[in-house]
């Protein structure tokens, strides 16, 4: 039987498979195979997108800094644009940075950025509020600003994720998914890691050249890129594989790592296009085209639903996607 979904703070950290995920290490396959906890990478990466969702919020945002102290085991995230409002809720008569960050209440869903407040064993959220003339800054454990801006800090608690220390895995996938947030932000953003700073990519083709040029360093040219942005929901991108399908995909700037059904929808059309090309002069079946592609998909829709509290893979169905994916000729026949 399903054990019930934990409602408290305790229950949480006895299942924290039912928030965040396993906290068990486990393998994953990008350019090297590493090992990683996906529980750790979880609240890290609810941090980073809350912090690149300030875009959204104030397109004047144009940088955003990640540093990460392994010997401390702290990670420290900032952004600036317009960020929290430092003032009470009406109802809760709490500040609005602890409701957002902090606050357990009995009857919420523990979800988000709170969670990275739960399993750590100190959280930090500073930030200034320029048009109100205040600076907040809250610690959670066991002066005034001319420019409005946020810096969330915080130190997983590494015992719950059976680590003693931040390995050099963990720090290849968190600047990993540093990269993937630069290239959601675009050129208007100056994206920092630990002290370096990233090239600036216009949009979401430059995010895909950043795998092709690595992928491309030993052969005699250079893997082709198509791109089609479909709408304001979904853009592709393919190139060639070695032989095993391969994907690198979003949904609403969360990493799908396993893919799903977005990345089968987009890349089901292009095999099935190509296979209807060559069955003019001999027969392939689609399966076969499929193992020489590598899709890249940034989709981006209303309540999508995941596999598991991890976001590994969408399984919102097709007709829920709110939109087609209507592939131009061009795109078609390029990828041929």
């Amino acid at each position: 039987t399903t054990p019930p979904r934990p409602e408290t703070a305790r229950g949480i950290l006895l299942l924290p498979q039912d928030s965040i995920g396993s906290v068990e290490k486990c393998s994953s396959m990008t350019h090297r195979v590493l090992t990683y906890v996906p529980g750790l990478y979880k609240i890290f990466d609810e941090i980073l997108t809350y912090a690149a969702d300030n875009k959204q919020r104030d397109p004047s945002m144009d940088s955003l800094r990640v540093e990460v102290d392994v010997d401390q085991c702290c990670i420290s995230i900032y952004y600036n644009g317009r960020g929290v409002p430092i003032e009470l809720h009406p109802e809760e008569g709490l500040y609005v940075p602890e409701m957002i960050f902090g606050h357990l209440s009995n009857y919420e869903e523990i979800t988000g950025v709170k969670l990275a407040n739960l399993f750590s064993t100190e959280f930090i959220i500073e930030t200034v509020d320029s048009r109100l003339e205040k600076k907040y800054k809250q610690a959670f454990s066991e002066n005034l600003g001319k420019k409005n801006w946020t810096r969330i800090t915080f130190k997983p608690d590494l015992a719950k994720f059976h680590m003693t220390h931040l390995d050099d895995d963990a720090m290849a996938l968190i600047r990993k998914r540093v990269v993937d947030v630069a290239g959601f932000l675009g050129v208007t953003v100056q994206v920092v890691f630990n002290g370096q700073r990233f090239q600036r990519l216009k949009n979401f083709p430059d995010y895909v050249l950043c795998y092709i040029s690595s992928a491309s360093i030993d052969r005699e040219e250079r893997l082709p890129k198509i791109c089609q942005r479909v709408n304001d929901q979904l853009e592709v991108c393919v190139t060639r594989s070695e032989g095993t399908f391969q994907q690198v995909s979003f949904v609403n700037k969360f990493a799908t790592n396993e893919g799903g059904t977005h990345v089968d929808y987009v890349s089901n059309q292009i095999a099935a296009c190509i296979a209807k090309f060559c069955s003019r002069h001999f027969k392939v079946e689609e399966c076969e085209v499929k193992k020489h592609l590598w899709v890249f998909v940034n989709a981006f829709m209303e309540n999508p639903t995941f596999n598991s509290p991890t976001r590994d893979a969408l399984t919102s169905p097709q007709e829920s996607f709110g939109s087609s994916c209507e592939l131009s000729d061009h795109f078609v026949k390029s990828s041929m």
